[in-house]
């Protein structure tokens, strides 16, 4: 049986590695990348995210080990750009979805954790009694600036966000690489999520798609993270744009110490309290008990039908 709680944790882990054209297979207790011009050994144990991109083939016996290590593997499309499907995280327990999914049940505590992720955002304490679209304004006027600041200090233009979808090519620089470097924090995000057993579907502030709450999370980190690397990436120059945008987040990665932040960050939000029951990671088979309502729940429900 395997004991997840000896595995590193995922504050520990590197942040992610993404491979196109190649095979992946396992090598022992790790991964290869077997590619036309050689073999790459990749260390699983303590890495976060494998990203599979366009002309990737992977073994069972690679997915199986991947599992067992806590390595999420997320299927990509070219650069990295878009995500189509993700593994399993590392926990086999429940507590954490729950506790999010009853936090968001509820208007008032949802409203309340919806301001605070915003909070969070600003260096500075916000003043007491703002609504939330006036701290939405005050974000945007954030956001603004940030993006403001960076197209000064890098020497880049900055004509607004904006991309086409169906036209890769069509939008300037430092938009494709904000997008290559978004979906790369949306990866460590969906990772750390998945990892510390949270829905990634179950957004606060967005809402109704299968990655909302890796929107939520990765809006906390953007400006220290993806901005920046972003426009330094385009002041260096345009070639092999995409790739250096992502070995240049991986650093600011590194850097920022991001995986240590997002789960005791979200654990902090979400009120997880400290003594988390680890049974069921220590036995991922073992069986649970029942729920019981009260009794006069019960009682009120079965007069109703």
């Amino acid at each position: 049986m395997v004991n997840y709680r000896g595995l590193p944790k995922i504050r520990d882990s590197l942040s992610y590695i993404y491979a196109e054209h190649c095979i992946v297979e396992k090598e022992q207790q790790a991964l290869k990348l077997v590619q036309q011009d050689g073999i790459v050994p990749i260390p699983i144990a303590g890495l976060s995210v494998l990203m599979l991109g366009p002309g990737t083939r992977i073994t069972h016996d690679a997915v199986r080990i991947s599992a067992e290590n806590g390595l999420t593997i997320l299927w990509s499309g070219e650069e990295s750009v878009r995500m189509y499907a993700a593994g399993t995280g590392e926990t086999r327990g429940a507590s954490r979805l729950l506790q999010q999914a009853r936090l968001w049940a509820n208007e008032e505590d949802r409203l309340r954790i919806i301001v605070q992720m915003y909070r969070r955002r600003f260096p500075e304490p916000l003043p007491p009694g703002l609504t939330l679209q006036q701290i939405r304004g005050r974000e945007g006027i954030r956001v603004r600036n940030a993006y403001a600041e960076c197209s000064k200090k890098y020497n880049v233009a900055w004509n607004g966000r904006s991309y086409d979808r169906q036209g890769w090519h069509n939008s300037d620089p430092v938009n494709r690489a904000l997008s290559v470097a978004n979906s790369c924090l949306y990866g460590v995000c969906h990772a750390a999520i998945v990892s510390a057993g949270y829905s990634p579907a179950i957004g606060f502030i967005h809402t109704g798609k299968q990655l909302s709450f890796v929107y939520d999370v990765a809006d906390m980190y953007k400006l220290e993270t993806t901005v920046p690397a972003s426009f330094e990436a385009v002041a260096e120059n345009e070639a092999d744009l995409e790739k250096r945008v992502r070995y240049k987040l991986r650093d600011f990665f590194k850097e920022s110490r991001l995986l240590e932040s997002i789960v005791s960050d979200l654990d902090e939000l979400l009120r997880v309290p400290a003594n988390e029951d680890t049974t069921l990671d220590n036995d991922g088979a073992r069986p649970t008990e029942y729920w019981n309502p009260p009794l006069e729940l019960e009682r009120k429900v079965l007069c109703l039908s």
